[in-house]
């Protein structure tokens, strides 16, 4: 068993927090909170059947369970590094079998797991659910739709945050899709990816990525939804309206991009509805249905051309730019929608007034509690910085007491770094939302060099947090000068990883 290295907070800045509570740190390690300990499930590379391997750059998990004792696990496998996967450089030309290799570390992993008697988990190495979804997997559009003149598209990638179903299927999220394909535009303008895997796989539409994926994980059968629009998901988090349809929300992770609402027609499918896009300035929900707007009717000739483009759709109807709408999830006793708004900055020119570094907590209310309906109000449960201690809230999700846990997303690139740099690595923080200490955040997990925490997930039981190690060691410029070695230890190159956390702390906090 691995225990994290335990480091409280002593200093004066962190006296409002309480004794479990940890102090930033730049440390190569998982660190946890006094009572709390971690094992690593799976980590990159682990076979999970005779002939594939748990994927890179894990992300969000969510459970489905079998019975008490057993669930399968779904994980996220967003993007990869090459240097640690395929073996490509800058300075080496690359070759369809590493763009090939790189592909299949992506999409999302399906396994069972099962509860020990001593109440940890462990990975079920053959069972017969133990598959992967890749980057080369075919995937069909739901209810027959045809994007881009095809039937279906050829893998999932960029998979980020997701949701689960009432009925029991996972939603899997495809967030920089143009980070590995290019993009297309509703102009017609093409661009290229930063990985260039377009140039090895022309197959791979642009149109045919960007959606929410759903996935059975019983039978590892998928389809993509247009019908809750493309663009960078990160994430597809379901909730009930008063009359029974199933409602989604989702945020596009890049600057000024917006929040979407999706409601069903039905209490059991997301093939067909109507989306929305949020108005927060006016607390409304504007309908992107084609017959509805006649400014979309002059600039789209349908509604799945409309889907296809949602961006400019959002924008002609009059939406809200918002800065990286991240997770989202709802509050189990009130039904409030709290969305983590990540941060808007310009790398480029850091001193200007409207950079917003440290991003915030948006929470909207709807009207009469309905999430059918298209009226909503706001307002900020936790803004970013030094006066609450967390700087670009990325991940989230409730406990049964409804305590709101957070990760963060500083980027590699500014880590540790003004002005980022009194919060050292990212972290995982526990935020009660009632009582003398309501909206206080207390960091309770410091992350390895470069990484991040993400795809956090309670057991049933909630004796246990399901949670991914996502690219620790990410800027290491060679395998001679890396930048963690996580979570193997020293002379290893690091790799994603799923860990358990369990402790006595996790019941203290939600007593």
């Amino acid at each position: 068993m691995a225990f994290g290295p335990t480091i409280l907070a002593m200093s004066s800045c962190q006296s409002k927090n309480k004794s479990f509570a940890i102090i930033p740190s730049d440390k190569d390690d998982l660190i946890l909170s006094e009572g709390l300990h971690y094992d690593v499930l799976l980590k990159w590379g682990d076979k999970i059947n005779s002939h594939e391997a748990f994927g890179y750059n894990n992300d969000y998990t969510a459970l489905t369970y079998l019975s008490k004792d057993r669930a399968l696990l779904w994980v996220n496998h967003e993007y990869v590094h090459p240097l640690f996967v395929s073996g490509y450089t800058r300075e080496t030309k690359r070759t369809k079998e590493q763009v090939t290799t790189e592909l299949t570390a992506c999409g999302g992993s399906i396994v069972e797991i099962k509860k020990n008697l001593n109440g940890t988990w462990s990975f079920v190495s053959d069972s017969k659910y133990n598959r992967r979804l890749t980057g080369l997997t075919k995937i069909p559009f739901a209810a027959d739709k045809v994007v881009a003149n095809k039937k279906f598209g050829i893998g999932t990638f960029g998979n980020c945050a997701g949701g689960v179903t009432p009925w029991g299927t996972i939603l899997t999220c495809e967030e920089n899709y143009d980070s590995f394909i290019g993009e297309l535009s509703h102009e017609g303008e093409k661009s290229e990816s930063r990985y260039g895997w377009e140039k090895y796989y022309p197959d791979h539409h642009p149109h045919h990525y960007g959606w929410v994926v759903e996935v059975n994980p019983r039978t590892g059968e998928a389809k993509k939804h247009t019908s809750i629009g493309r663009y960078a998901h990160e994430c597809c988090t379901l909730a009930k309206a008063q009359d029974g349809r199933v409602v989604a929300y989702s945020g596009d992770d890049r600057k000024n991009e917006f929040i979407y609402k999706f409601v069903s027609n039905t209490k059991d499918s997301l093939d067909d509805g109507e989306l929305f896009v949020a108005d927060i300035t006016n607390g409304k929900w504007l309908s992107l249905d084609i017959n509805k707007s006649e400014v979309l009717k002059k600039n789209f000739k349908s509604q799945l051309e409309i889907q296809i483009h949602c961006r400019k759709a959002a924008r002609l109807i009059g939406a809200t730019p918002c800065d990286r709408p991240e997770d989202i999830e709802i509050h189990p006793s009130t039904g409030d929608v709290y969305i983590a708004l990540t941060n808007n900055y310009s790398s480029r020119d850091l001193k200007n007034p409207k950079n917003n570094f440290f991003g915030k907590i948006l929470k909207i209310i709807p009207d009469n509690g309905d999430h059918g309906s298209l009226s909503f109000k706001t307002a900020d449960s936790l803004i970013g910085g030094e006066e609450s201690g967390v700087a670009c809230p990325d991940n989230l999700a409730f406990d049964k007491k409804g305590n709101l846990w957070v990760t963060t997303d500083m980027s590699g690139s500014m880590m540790n770094k003004v002005p980022y740099k009194k919060f050292k690595n990212n972290g995982l923080f526990y935020i009660p939302l009632a009582g003398k200490d309501a909206g206080k955040a207390f960091q309770v997990a410091s992350a390895p060099k470069d990484a991040e925490l993400t795809g956090i997930t309670f057991s049933e039981d909630y004796k246990t947090l399901f949670m991914s190690v996502q690219h620790p060691g990410e800027k290491s410029r060679s395998l001679d000068a890396l930048t963690s070695h996580w979570p193997e230890g020293k002379g290893n190159v690091p790799k994603p990883s799923v860990v358990q956390i369990q402790g006595e702390l996790l019941d203290k906090l939600m007593s």
